[in-house]
């Protein structure tokens, strides 16, 4: 039975990192001491826990089913002793945490930018990291310590995240204000299937999206020319080409040169919602910027 006299803090901060890394020069690295450093402590705790704990490979070393038993455990450990240990208030004044962010170009617009400008008066010594948001990956950064907020949809956030809803969006026609068809203000549905479009695709080789879904059951079909990965790359094509696009409304508020158009039909919305990891749920510091974020946006909506 592991002796709780012959580990401390830092070992469990190593084993943690160890964890996270499965590799022993990065862990060191991490946590800004030697490699012999780590290696000393991964010895300590081998012979406190009577398992080797990780075994070395080609590419690292990987865990026992021991240390996969324990990972979670002391992660939980160490997030509570953090807790326990951060100042019971908050001065965005005097922070100097770094805060990391996951967004897709779409959130960077309507949701980081005013964020980051806010935070220039209102806590000036914080670092923010950007991120374009990955869903795969989101819940295991955010369990590293490597990713603190994601700004995403309900349906791509992982099950065990916590998440509070920012607003909900709806989508509008888009063209530029020269397009032949920039004096109508409401669309026919022969106008709109009339008109060459763009659309956005993550992959950038998809023609086929949420609006086409609703003309197949309508019994049209739109001619979509262009297919890009990002929102802000269309609206800047849309702005020099005879194109329009169906795009988020919030997206174009405030951008000289487009106009735009109801549309003749329905295109379901969605609600835009920010998610984070129990690790964080208590920390002061990420529970003022989780309302700062949200203050934004009901100021916005």
């Amino acid at each position: 039975m592991a002796n709780i006299r012959n580990i401390d803090l830092n070992l469990l901060r190593a084993f943690d990192t160890l964890m996270d890394e499965c590799n022993v020069s990065r862990a060191a690295e991490r946590l800004s001491v030697t490699q012999p450093a780590v290696s000393g402590m991964l010895t300590r705790l081998r012979s406190s826990l009577n398992d080797p704990l990780f075994i070395r490979s080609q590419h690292g070393i990987n865990p026992t089913p021991r240390a996969l038993e324990l990972a979670a455990p002391i992660k939980k450990v160490l997030s509570e002793i953090e807790s326990i240990l951060a100042p019971s208030t908050f001065n965005p004044q005097e922070s100097t945490m770094t805060f990391s962010i996951a967004a897709t170009d779409y959130a960077l617009k309507t949701i980081v930018t005013p964020l980051i400008c806010a935070l220039q008066e209102e806590a000036p010594n914080i670092q923010t990291s950007i991120q374009m948001v990955n869903d795969t990956q989101t819940f295991a950064l955010m369990e590293r310590g490597q990713l603190d907020l994601a700004i995403t949809t309900p349906d791509a956030a992982h099950k065990e995240l916590r998440a509070k809803t920012l607003f909900e969006e709806s989508y509008i026609c888009v063209l530029a204000e020269g397009h032949p068809m920039a004096h109508k203000k409401t669309l026919t549905l022969d106008n709109f299937c009339s008109m060459k479009h763009g659309i956005v695709s993550f992959s950038g080789n998809t023609f086929h999206g949420i609006t086409d879904t609703v003309l197949d059951s309508l019994g049209k079909q739109r001619q979509v020319s262009v297919s890009v990965p990002s929102f802000l790359s269309l609206i800047e094509i849309l702005k020099n080409c005879e194109l329009c696009a169906v795009v988020p409304k919030k997206l174009i508020e405030d951008i000289d040169g487009l106009t735009t158009a109801k549309l003749p039909f329905e295109v379901p919305g969605f609600n835009k919602i920010m998610a984070w990891h129990e690790r964080t749920h208590y920390s002061s510091a990420h529970i003022w910027i989780r309302e700062r974020i949200y203050q934004l946006c009901s100021r916005g909506s």
